[in-house]
């Protein structure tokens, strides 16, 4: 299955053992976790994000089957703290053992996001995708 396939059916997926990982109001704006993802899935406060940093994506196929140009900068998911992108978290699989964003926090805020529960196999696929491997 590709993984423009997986993108669309993530959530509803049975048998997950992984999440995408989220930042939570806790956050001290501190900026550890910025650099350390390989995705570039973590951006400050109010900073629009696009699809294309950090990765080789030139377009997105959307969710409503729409095609949009990978640097087209969408809205901030948060306008307070730093926050991950889910569409683009990977737990850092295929990088590392482990999120690398929760491995530097110091004051443990990046944590599982029970709203993108998704299994290895999708967070694998989707670092394929995005780095276009």
């Amino acid at each position: 299955m590709s993984f423009e396939a997986y993108f669309c059916t993530a959530s509803t997926r049975e048998n997950t053992e992984s999440m995408a990982i989220k930042i939570t109001d806790e956050c001290i704006n501190c900026g550890a976790c910025e650099p350390e993802c390989p995705n570039t899935a973590i951006y400050e406060g109010g900073r629009e994000w696009n699809w294309a940093g950090g990765t080789k994506l030139t377009e997105v196929k959307l969710e409503d089957g729409s095609v949009q140009d990978a640097k087209v900068l969408q809205k901030p998911v948060s306008d307070e703290f730093y926050y991950i992108v889910s569409g683009k978290c990977t737990e850092c699989t295929g990088f590392h053992e482990e999120p690398q964003c929760a491995a530097v926090c110091p004051v443990d805020c990046c944590v599982p996001d029970p709203d993108h529960v998704e299994s290895k196999e999708v967070l694998a696929a989707r670092k394929v995708y995005l780095h276009q491997e």
